[in-house]
């Protein structure tokens, strides 16, 4: 359909040529010489953009303006006068005017500020696509090469640009979808080649050959920054890299932000990257050295995150921080939260504080259990959405701002990430075995080697025995296991659910940022 525009000018015949040559280009165009029938005809029939003369007898344009707003908020209008008086163009652009030309216009003017206007969004699109159709050689070639974790983060967040900006081309987003799956694919053979070796090198700092790691975040990105002035210090469970670039654009306007990255210790899950965090300990030394405080029991995962609090004070004191003045808080309920938010304020009278927030990996969970989020957020882009929607009107964007009016500097990461599960994969085990859906831990499990990192000696990966001889699985991609059991009912049950614990890009290269009041 043709884009329709209305020009509204008390001289609209003397610009008869202006409107052939927008009729030539394939636009509707209505015209009409007051602001009264302005406001009537935008009330009765569907515009793209209004091209408005600033200066007309009777209703001026001004007042035109406004009464076109108030029946159509979102609909672009043009001012088109003679004046540029600071003072006019302020009060227009307070009056939502989205561009405005100097009189006299040529014709070309006109004609280039509508297909701005009309055709921005579709001719970025069509920018977009053959920019990411002419890297998709590149990308693959990539893939064909060997790569260090360094050049996963930089493919990753390259992936991450174009499926925030790829939306509107289906065909050019199928194609998109495909790689990523491909990438994800090739990164869990990558995952599988080297993460041992990552570990055994754990005695030394990160370098080219490993990248941080969840026991390696306070001491490599939260320590350094000590010193300076109070920091704050907030893990945002299951909060991924495409989530954290929508919340960038929030805060923007309030820090200078640098974003690093580190790697996720396997599994990706709360009980296991979350007390590494704070513990500063691989997972097998985090079990030897307290024995008892990290229950077992996986079907309570909050019972095995109880002693973060005391597990930081006790890295802080093998790294002679032991003297800080130190808070630690866990927020859950959104009652939580909003107490926080009013007495943010107080974080900076301590040296570090530590902020759990745990609502994006309640939402994550709870799209798995509800039709009605899932309605919501049907695929990535919607649920990104509306992690976005909440944080835009969240106490935790409430608290940084508030914070980004001290002195302090925010430390910002996530313990892990999420990945929308697609396939399943069979996995045969005994009534030990754990019950997650993207991780198993038991004796002698089975499943289809595609799908699965195998670890048989759960010391190679930094992991704690639970039996003579426990061994982990770990999926790739976006399987998850089903037991064989009512498979095709359970298979249905977790399908399409947002589930962490395995070896994605999504769930382990992990966003981590230094946040200065600007």
């Amino acid at each position: 359909m043709s884009a329709r525009i209305l020009w509204v000018d008390d001289e609209i015949d003397l610009l008869r040529s202006h409107v052939m040559l927008l009729e030539d280009k394939n636009y509707e165009v209505q015209t009409t010489s007051n602001g009264a029938d302005a406001v009537d005809y935008v009330r009765e029939r569907p515009f793209d953009v209004v091209l408005l003369d600033e200066q007309m007898p009777g209703m001026d344009g001004l007042e035109t303006l406004q009464a076109i707003k108030d029946v159509r908020p979102e609909l672009p209008v043009v001012l088109v006068t003679k004046s540029e008086e600071e003072d006019l163009m302020e009060r227009a652009l307070g009056n939502q005017i989205s561009d405005y030309l100097t009189k006299p216009v040529n014709p070309s003017q006109v004609l280039l500020t509508c297909k701005r206007l009309l055709e921005q969004s579709q001719l970025r699109q069509e920018t977009l696509s053959q920019e990411y159709l002419q890297s998709f050689n590149d990308i693959s070639e990539t893939l064909r090469g060997p790569l260090a974790h360094q050049d996963w983060t930089e493919l990753y967040c390259q992936l991450v640009r174009y499926d925030l900006e790829l939306t509107d081309d289906e065909g050019a987003r199928q194609i998109f979808q495909d790689q990523f799956q491909e990438a994800n694919r090739k990164f869990g053979t990558f995952i599988e080649q080297n993460y041992a070796d990552w570990i055994s090198e754990t005695d030394e700092p990160p370098d080219a050959n490993r990248p941080p790691l969840s026991h390696e975040v306070v001491s490599e990105f939260v320590l350094p920054e000590l010193g300076d002035g109070p920091v704050v210090f907030f893990v945002i469970d299951c909060l991924r890299y495409d989530q954290w670039r929508t919340f960038q654009e929030l805060l923007h306007p309030h820090f200078s932000m640098e974003t690093d990255f580190y790697y996720s210790l396997l599994p990706t899950a709360t009980p296991y990257s979350r007390n590494a965090i704070f513990s500063g300990l691989l997972l097998s030394e985090l079990f030897d050295r307290f024995p008892g405080a990290w229950e077992t029991d996986e079907e309570n995962e909050h019972s095995r995150n109880q002693h973060e609090e005391p597990f930081l004070h006790d890295q802080l004191d093998r790294h002679a921080y032991g003297n800080l003045n130190i808070r630690y808080d866990k927020l859950i309920t959104g009652e939580e939260g909003q107490e926080f938010a009013q007495q943010a304020n107080n974080l900076t009278q301590h040296d570090l504080s530590a902020v759990v927030v745990n609502f994006v990996d309640i939402l994550a969970h709870s799209r798995s259990d509800s039709d009605v989020l899932k309605e919501l957020a049907p695929d990535e882009e919607a649920y990104r959405a509306l992690t976005r929607t909440w944080f835009e009107h969240s106490w935790l964007l409430d608290s940084l701002r508030t914070l980004s009016n001290t002195d302090c500097t925010v430390v910002l990461t996530t313990d892990h990430g999420a990945i929308r599960s697609l396939r399943s994969s069979k996995v045969i085990g005994d009534r030990e075995t754990s019950t997650a859906l993207r991780y198993k831990y038991g004796r002698n499990l089975k499943c289809d080697e595609e799908d699965a990192i195998f670890v048989r000696d759960p010391e190679d990966f930094g992991l704690p025995r639970y039996g003579m001889n426990t061994n982990y699985i770990f999926a790739k991609e976006d399987f998850y296991f089903v037991y064989p059991t009512n498979f095709h009912h359970y298979e249905n049950l977790y399908r399409d659910t947002l589930q962490h614990g395995g070896a994605s890009m999504q769930e382990m290269i992990l966003p981590i940022a230094t946040l200065t009041p600007r």
